[in-house]
C-alpha cells in the first residue's frame, strides 16, 4: 500500500509508504484523501502526524501519474494530496527526511508543524521540466518563508538543506538523522494534552486571519475566543486551574 494509516490515543498517523521516493500516485492520493476525511470527521483524534518510511519523505509526483495528467489535466484535482492536508482542521505535524522535492515539499507546507531530521533537503523545481508548482507551492511557500527566499527557490530550482531550511523557517525543528518522527510524536503528545476545540478554533484564527485585514482578524479572534467560553472544554479548563489539576478533556 503506498499510505499506511494507524491511531494512537487521539493522535492519527499518515504515513506514506510508497516505492521510489515515496513518490504521489493516484492510488496514493485516493488513500491520502480517505484518510483525511477519517481524521477529519473523528472526533477521538485531536491531531495528526504526516511522516514516511525509508529514506526520503517524498521526492515528487510519481513519472505514471505525471503522464496521466498530460492525458488528461481534469485529474489534477485528484492529485492535489496538500491541498487535502490543509483541509484538516486539526493540527497535522509532519516528520520529513531526505529528499523533500516538488510536490513532496508542498505537501510538508499544508502541515502545521514540520520537523526535519539532517538528512533532508527541500527543493520546488517545477519550472526546470517547464512547469510550475499546482499543489499550492507558489501560495504556501512565499507566506512560510518570505517572497523573496520563496521565489529564489522557484526560479533556480536550487537545492536547500537542513539547516538552511530552519534558518528560514521552512522547518521548525532540526534533529538528528531519524529522530524527525520520535520528536514528532513528543510534539504531538504536547500538542493533545490540550484542548481539541481550542486547537482547531486556534488553527482557524491564524490561517484564515492572516490572509485578510487585520481588523477583520482581530473580530475573528474575539468570536471565536467567545465562543469557547461556552465550550466543556473551556470549563475543564478553568475548573482543573481553581483545582490545582491537570485538565481531562473529553472528545467534541
Amino acid at each position: 500500500m503506498p499510505i499506511a494509516f494507524r491511531t494512537s490515543g487521539h493522535v492519527a498517523e499518515i504515513v506514506l509508504s510508497a516505492e521510489s521516493g515515496n513518490r504521489i500516485g493516484l492510488d496514493a492520493a485516493f488513500a491520502l484523501s480517505d484518510h483525511a476525511t477519517e481524521i477529519r470527521q473523528n472526533d477521538d483524534i485531536w491531531a495528526a502526524l504526516l511522516t514516511a518510511e525509508g529514506s526520503d519523505f517524498c521526492a515528487g509526483t510519481s513519472a505514471d501519474a505525471l503522464d496521466s495528467l498530460k492525458r488528461d489535466d481534469s485529474l489534477t484535482g485528484l492529485l492535489r494530496v496538500a491541498r487535502i492536508v490543509a483541509e484538516i482542521e486539526k493540527p497535522v505535524i509532519c516528520a520529513v527526511q531526505g529528499e523533500v522535492y516538488e510536490q513532496g515539499l508542498e505537501l510538508a507546507l499544508a502541515c502545521d508543524l514540520r520537523i526535519a531530521d539532517r538528512t533532508a533537503r527541500f527543493r520546488m523545481a517545477q519550472a526546470l521540466d517547464g512547469g510550475i508548482p499546482w499543489d499550492g507551492g507558489t501560495q504556501r511557500l512565499p507566506r512560510t518563508i518570505g517572497r523573496s527566499r520563496a521565489v529564489e527557490m522557484l526560479l533556480t530550482g536550487r537545492v536547500i538543506g537542513a539547516d538552511e531550511a530552519r534558518m528560514w523557517g521552512l522547518v521548525g525543528e532540526v534533529v538528528d538523522e531519524g529522530g524527525a518522527r520520535a520528536r514528532a510524536v513528543e510534539l504531538s503528545r504536547t500538542v493533545t494534552s490540550h484542548a481539541p476545540i481550542a486547537l482547531e478554533y486556534l488553527k482557524e484564527a491564524v490561517y484564515t486571519g492572516m490572509d485578510g485585514p487585520l481588523a477583520d482578524g482581530l473580530r475573528m479572534e474575539a468570536d471565536l475566543s467567545f465562543l469557547l467560553q461556552s465550550t466543556s472544554d473551556r470549563s475543564e479548563g478553568i475548573a482543573s486551574f481553581l483545582e490545582r489539576r491537570p485538565p481531562e478533556y473529553g472528545s467534541r
